[in-house]
């Protein structure tokens, strides 16, 4: 079950280890239980649909709800200022159960033309299928924004810092001309930023989705995802899009991250400090032609990303003067820290080669123009950076090895 009653005055720090948990009652556990079950008995008669329960506050199939994930939620809640949260078995489930629980043929959406690619792809291919209208738009371009948004938009989603180049997008002044325009909901994928760096709810937006396998979750262990938003709206996506749709979090899972959310707070500071140590050491490396952390000055968004965020976290990209995929295989043989794999917002120090011609064929499908905004931040391709908590020195020093 869900924890002590929330303390407002409590820092962020005391919030990643308290806030969902409590003392067990029947055994005085100070750690969180880990529930297993996938049914439980509840103490009066009840309906058998989730539709029939509404009244019932108790617990009763581990596809609507399970009291581990229930801790978890209501603490990725409190990280995140939300009223509630919705839990899913990875990022992706989180981001499919917000777009196909809140959108129905014939809405329209707007959305960063730039983004993880699983989003990416589900919005090119899957969503026009069930007749929803997709406008892919530089989010960061709020003339672009307003002139894609008609009286069908129904949601504009955005990602800041966008993956994987690291462009940001104004949230509050996205939000303020959504919602002027009569748009119902705003989301913001704030995987790359977390809450450590950015509190979209507090700007405007209506909902957050993360990917609870990066930061929040932390040490590359176990898949999750999250939604937080209004309880009304939570509620309502419960119904359809956890007990129909059925992408649940895994009890195990959830335990797993509410063990590496409690030291979050801790985490997300080592990641900007190495991170800042490793930006400006890549800077400054004459086989590197440029770098793009929303921490250093020469980010062309800088003034947005101290104005937007708390912490800069450890995200960022980097282009060589050599070719890519020439350093990648000497990466993949002679890394001794950094592991040559994808994922990111883990403890160890992560990177990846990313070819802009073979995102663009995948992926992307941009059109010239916006092609060519998309390359003012990736050129041919860049290196996509996570930043883990090893020594600074010891991350340059591979770096070092690799790029000669």
């Amino acid at each position: 079950m869900a924890g002590k009653t929330l303390n407002p005055d409590w820092g962020p720090q005391t919030l990643a280890v308290h806030a969902g948990e409590g003392v067990d009652p029947t055994t005085r556990a100070s750690s969180p239980n880990l529930v297993m079950s996938s049914t439980f008995a509840p103490d009066e008669v009840a309906g058998f649909s989730a539709r029939n329960r509404t009244g019932y506050e108790g617990f009763s199939y581990a596809r609507l709800s399970n009291p581990t994930v229930a801790q978890l939620e209501t603490k990725v809640a409190a990280m995140e200022g939300g009223e509630a949260c919705q839990a899913y078995a990875s990022g992706m489930a989180a981001s499919h159960a917000l777009l196909a629980g809140r959108l129905s043929q014939g809405d329209h959406l707007v959305i960063s033309d730039t983004n993880y690619v699983g989003t990416a792809e589900l919005v090119r291919d899957s969503l026009p299928r069930f007749g929803i209208e997709v406008s892919l738009v530089d989010t960061s371009d709020l003339d672009q924004v307003a002139a894609h948004i008609r009286p069908q938009t129904k949601m504009v989603w955005i990602e800041t810092p966008a993956n994987p180049i690291m462009r940001l997008s104004d949230i509050s002044a996205v939000a303020a001309l959504a919602h002027h325009m009569g748009v119902r909901d705003v989301a913001v994928d704030s995987t790359f930023a977390s809450p450590a760096a950015t509190r979209p709810l507090d700007l405007g937006a209506d909902f957050v989705v993360h990917s609870l396998t990066k930061y929040i979750g932390g040490h590359g262990d176990a898949m999750g995802g999250a939604v937080i938003g209004r309880k009304e709206d939570l509620d309502a996506l419960n119904l359809e899009a956890t007990v129909h749709y059925g992408g649940v979090l895994s009890p195990f899972n959830a335990w797993l991250i509410l063990r590496g959310a409690a030291t979050f707070p801790l985490r997300m500071k080592a990641h900007q400090e190495t991170a800042m140590a490793v930006a400006q050491f890549l800077e400054a490396h004459p086989a590197v032609k440029a770098v793009h952390y929303p921490g250093l000055p020469s980010h062309p968004q800088h003034e947005l990303a101290c104005r937007q965020m708390k912490n800069f976290s450890g995200m960022m990209t980097f282009q060589t003067n050599d070719t890519g995929d020439a350093i990648a295989e000497r990466m993949v043989g002679d890394l001794e820290v950094i592991h040559y794999a994808v994922s990111l917002g883990h403890h160890r120090s992560l990177i990846y080669w990313i070819p802009t011609d073979m995102l663009m064929a995948s992926t992307f499908r941009l059109q010239p123009e916006a092609q060519a905004r998309y390359r003012s931040f990736a050129g041919d391709g860049v290196f996509r950076f996570s930043i883990g908590i090893e020594d600074a020195d010891d991350i340059c020093a591979d770096l070092q090895r690799v790029l000669g």
